[in-house]
């Protein structure tokens, strides 16, 4: 009972100090909307700074504390002036991998300088024995818990009772609101990282006593911090205080009472951030810019000849090279591979995921124990390693599920940091006895010696091989049905969802085909010596790796190899020794400063450009081709798609949409005690074009997004046809014929006019999944698309980017794309918002077609009543969640109860 008491006061004391690191991260968060992922690194300089104070240079202790937390604060300053402020349009993706950068170049910096050996330095509170109720403490611990409380108290006051504070709120709610009101979200910005750094550095001053000074060691307390500023929800300083010492106390008596599981405690923090982050499924308020945007996409195409002959040169330059560059090829393309890993599921699927070296050690790990265990041979274990991965991939996909972005950067941090405790570093685990590691001997493949000890070329040259073959793979999905799918949920998972695109199904696909390449590279890097070692998959390590990806370009394949190339003992490093002997040892801090330019001058990276000479070279040389996209819509003939000599589409040849009839009863949309439609029933036919209409407020988008399930806060009951899709998610009602669009559009914006109709018209098979891994799947635009390109105008725009649309041609396209889905049933919301009068005629015209010659069901919400009553059948009047009317136009005008409350003292007329 003592152990435990003491423990637990033990671990108060660990648990005061997470809280003041996790204070300091939601200062910068509130202040900013930024995560600061350098928090820890900033707080290990102001520790770094007042030791060598105190140490080298005699300076009192005091002091020289002073001086430390000053250095953190000026170091929060600096990085929010020259390099969060010059992103503040950027995307999340963006501003997140600039504190990462700051992150890198300020650890590189400080193993530099100090080494990343442990220092053990005394501290100046005082350290007698008490004993309380029993239990022996430390009285530091005491004084770290006095601190804290006291801390939390002056900024609790600070942020709810002064006009700083509440500057800050108001920031945090609505900036350009608060802008308006005069605060300067720049001013509270840099406060807040002012304030929020210095408590970094006072945390690292105040815990190197009792974990000792190390780079790492600092580094990896912000998982705690942030373990801890999740339970706060990032706002509240006594809950994130309260999660602080909870987390302290559990860790601590784990590591009295659990010793017998290697690395539990050390995995409480990521225990606690899976549980938040599932829970609550947003932790995060996140807040975007208007302009926020995410890295560009190249197009995934390979071109035969010329990569064939940079595979034959590079084959022969490794051939003919010394051990020495041969190692730095094999470095150079294995890093790549794990940059190759970010690619697929952060620049193509848009999932911000850190666990890419987690992973790569699980592939080792499994591969290592094949072949030591097993004695199965070098290919079979290479196969064993990266697909007994996959299925931890899909775990590690999971959270995926429910969160993403910064959230999502968090939890595969956090779980990859724990697989790492608890496997790669249990010894019992990941070592043969009398070995640092997994002794797998030397290699070879298929007979021939391969081994990277014996064999450095041939081990760079099978390397290169299998690095092509990852990126052709990767390559194939980009231009596949597939890829589109990524590259839709990456762009918007509401409009994915809403064209029948499995969102969940995507993201564990990526996931998936992202572990086996870094399990590829994790056993390439494992095998290249006779012993698989841990020490090489440090968790951390994705972090840089995510920074190499951004620098190459990720969503660029050819930026894999430029962004690799800026790491230690790569080829680029080898090049700069030639230039400058010794450069190689400044590549992390050269990477680092090298990133952080790149975010602020060119967020698409080296890639984006490094293709274009060679591009422009080819359209001089090559002769002229009609655009791909126009050429797709003429390769078929003119009367398949129904286009007479007039232009015109004869409504005979134009295809029926599949008859089903739509019936919602007893729709009830509540949010909280708001019932924002109540009650809610009507009929949509085929052929038929049903108006909802309401003033402001009344429920109209509520109701459509109960009917294709965007929310659950309903009840009633939804039948298409025959089929009950009530309790059907959103891309299972598409795929049965239910499409909609969307009042704000939310288009495809990393995709082209074609991509976008392309993503609603694809219908991989079964095993198109696998298939595309090969030979990606291409097919002509359906009959039915190509008559709704025509119908819309858009033949001459298919190869545009959405963005070089106007926005009459995006509000087209919007509704084309749903059209393109095939839907018996298509719900349009808003479709004529923002349009001239002249467009909003042409776009009634194409509705009425839609329903008389597609066949289609239209149910149409709009303000433009004129529009409404010139063009439906029927129209439903919402007043407050009520329905007040359902008739015919005409009968709406003249019904008492619709001219009362919405459409005021308009004159009743005849329909047309």
């Amino acid at each position: 009972m003592d152990d435990i008491l003491r423990f637990a006061l033990l671990g108060l004391g660990l648990g005061a100090l997470y809280a003041l690191t996790a204070h300091g991260i939601v200062l910068v968060y509130r202040g900013s909307g930024v995560l600061n992922l350098a928090h820890g690194a900033i707080g290990m300089a102001g520790a770094y700074v007042q030791w060598e104070l105190a140490t080298e240079h005699g300076v009192p202790y005091w002091p020289a504390t002073a001086c430390g937390v000053l250095a953190s604060a000026l170091l929060g300053v600096l990085t929010h002036l020259l390099v969060l402020r010059p992103l503040r349009r950027a995307s999340t993706l963006a501003r997140l991998v600039a504190t990462l950068a700051v992150f890198i170049v300020l650890t590189a910096i400080a193993v530099k300088r100090y080494g990343d050996s442990l220092q053990l330095v005394p501290g100046k509170l005082p350290t007698r024995l008490l004993t309380i109720a029993g239990a022996t403490v430390s009285e530091d611990r005491l004084w770290l818990i006095g601190i804290a409380l006291a801390i939390t108290v002056v900024l609790h006051l600070l942020y709810k009772r002064t006009l700083f504070g509440l500057g800050t709120t108001a920031v945090a709610e609505n900036e350009g609101a608060a802008a308006s009101l005069g605060w300067s979200p720049d001013l509270i910005a840099t406060g807040n990282w002012a304030l929020g750094s210095a408590l970094a550095g006072l945390t690292g001053i105040l815990i190197v006593p009792v974990i000792g000074l190390s780079v790492t060691g600092l580094t990896t307390l912000l998982l705690s911090a942030l373990a801890a500023a999740l339970v706060g929800r990032f706002s509240s300083f006594p809950v994130t205080l309260a999660g602080g010492l909870v987390i302290g106390i559990v860790q601590s008596e784990l590591t009295r009472f659990g010793s017998g599981v290697t690395g539990l405690a050390s995995s409480v923090p990521f225990l606690c951030i899976a549980l938040v982050l599932v829970a609550r499924g947003r932790a995060l308020p996140l807040r975007g810019t208007f302009l926020d945007r995410l890295p560009a996409l190249g197009t995934g195409r390979v071109r035969p000849m010329p990569l064939t002959l940079a595979v034959v040169v590079a084959l022969l330059l490794v051939s003919v090279s010394t051990p020495l560059w041969a190692d730095a090829v094999t470095n150079t393309l294995v890093l790549s591979l794990v940059i190759l890993s970010i690619t697929v599921v952060t620049g193509y699927a848009g999932q911000v995921s850190l666990a890419a070296y987690a992973l790569a050690g699980t592939g080792a790990f499994i591969a290592g124990h094949a072949a030591a265990d097993w004695g199965w041979p070098f290919e079979l274990a290479l196969l064993a390693g990266v697909l007994g991965t996959v299925p931890i991939g899909l775990l590690f996909a999971l959270p995926a599920v429910r969160t993403r972005g910064v959230n999502l950067a968090i939890i595969t941090l956090g779980l990859g940091t724990t697989l790492e405790a608890m496997v790669f570093q249990n010894t019992d685990l990941s070592t043969t006895p009398g070995s640092d590691g997994i002794v797998v001997g030397k290699q070879t493949l298929f007979g021939i010696g391969i081994s990277g000890v014996d064999h450095p070329q041939r081990y760079a040259a099978v390397v290169l091989v299998l690095f092509v073959a990852a990126t052709l793979v990767v390559a194939n999905v980009r231009r596949s049905r597939t890829g589109r799918r990524l590259i839709a949920v990456r762009a918007n998972e509401r409009a994915a969802a809403a064209l029948g695109i499995d969102v969940r199904a995507a993201k564990l696909y990526a996931f998936g085909l992202s572990s086996a390449i870094a399990a590829l590279a994790g056993v390439l890097t494992g095998f290249r010596s006779t012993s698989v070692v841990f020490s090489d998959f440090a968790s951390f390590d994705s972090i840089t790796a995510l920074g190499l990806a951004v620098i190459g370009g990720v969503g660029f394949l050819v930026g894999t190899l430029f962004g690799a190339t800026f790491a230690a003992g790569t080829v680029g490093a080898r090049f700069g020794d030639l230039v400058l002997p010794g450069l190689s040892d400044w590549m992390p801090l050269i990477g680092g400063i090298i990133l952080v330019l790149t975010l602020v001058g060119n967020q698409d990276g080296i890639g984006k450009d490094a293709g274009r000479p060679a591009t422009a070279i080819r359209r001089r040389l090559a002769p002229k081709r009609g655009r791909v996209a126009s050429a797709r819509t003429e390769a078929v003939p003119t009367g398949a798609t129904g286009a007479t000599e007039s232009g015109e589409t004869a409504a005979s040849d134009v295809p029926r949409a599949t008859p089903l009839p739509l019936h919602v009863r007893d729709l009830t949309v509540r949010y909280g005690g708001v019932v924002a439609v109540d009650g809610l029933s009507l009929d949509v036919e085929p052929g038929q074009v049903v108006g909802l209409i309401g003033p402001n407020g009344a429920g109209k988008t509520s109701a459509i997004d109960a009917v294709t399930g965007f929310t659950r806060a309903s009840s009633g009951a939804v039948r298409l046809g025959e089929r009950e899709v009530t309790r059907l998610p959103v891309h299972r009602r598409a795929s049965a014929g239910l499409s909609r669009s969307f009042q704000s559009l939310e288009l495809f914006e990393d995709m082209t006019v074609l991509d976008n109709l392309y993503a609603a018209c694809d219908r991989p098979g079964r095993w198109a999944w696998l298939t595309d891994l090969i030979r990606p799947g291409s097919r002509p635009l359906p009959a039915h698309v190509l008559v709704a390109v025509r119908e819309f105008g858009l033949q001459d725009s298919l190869d545009r980017p959405v963005g070089d649309l106007s926005y009459g041609e995006r509000r087209l396209l919007a509704i084309a794309r749903s059209v393109a889905a095939s839907p018996s049933v298509l719900l349009l919301d808003e479709p004529a918002a923002g349009l001239s009068d002249d467009e909003t005629r042409e776009l009634a015209h194409l509705v009425r077609r839609l329903a008389e010659d597609w066949g289609m069901g239209v149910l149409l919400v709009e303000h433009d009543v004129d529009m409404v009553m010139s063009v439906c059948d029927q129209v439903v009047v919402l007043d407050f969640g009520h329905r007040i009317c359902a008739g015919t136009p005409e009968e709406v005008r003249r019904d008492p109860a619709v001219r009362a409350a919405y459409l005021g003292d308009l004159e009743p007329e005849t329909v047309a």
